[in-house]
């Protein structure tokens, strides 16, 4: 099953660590990433910083379209007024069948903030037990997924989130 998710970490550093994670993970058969992307945003800096990479380059290219246009609405268009609503509302839209919800793009626009980092990931056949070894002591978060309650209480619970 292919799953998307967005994890916030506590720190400008924790997206692009758990990432590094995933990928020793996948070489490991834990699980396969399709396509990731890491929002990072220090402290003090008016916008955040993006790593867009298509792991997967067959199927990546249309995760990469989906996360770049979600990523682009989160931090790069106004956040105030009708035009920050009718972007929203436009791209939630769009994004129909993703699982994202216009209250889960809100929650994400609050939740990230400077000093703060995200990572958002499309992944497939995961292995969460042995996974969540793997993230033991890390301070994140799971901000929005499309997996369904029974899957999302198993990943937090593997996790320890």
């Amino acid at each position: 099953m292919t799953a998307f998710t967005v994890w916030k970490f506590g720190d400008p550093e924790g997206a692009q660590q758990a990432y590094e994670i995933l990928r020793d993970a996948e070489s490991d058969h834990l699980v396969k990433v399709v396509d990731h992307a890491t929002v990072t945003w220090p402290e003090g800096a008016s916008q955040p910083e993006t790593d867009l990479d298509h792991t997967d380059k067959k199927r990546g290219g249309v995760w990469g379209a989906f996360l770049g246009v979600l990523i682009g609405m989160l931090f790069f268009i106004p956040v105030f007024g009708a035009v920050a609503g009718a972007a929203i509302g436009a791209t939630v839209k769009a994004m129909e069948g993703t699982g994202l919800t216009k209250k889960d793009v809100e929650r994400l626009r609050e939740e990230i903030t400077p000093g703060t980092s995200a990572l958002f990931l499309v992944t497939e056949n995961a292995d969460f037990d042995r996974l969540g070894e793997r993230f033991h002591g890390m301070n994140w978060t799971l901000v929005s997924t499309n997996l369904t309650d029974e899957e999302r209480k198993v990943l937090t619970d593997t996790f320890g989130g």
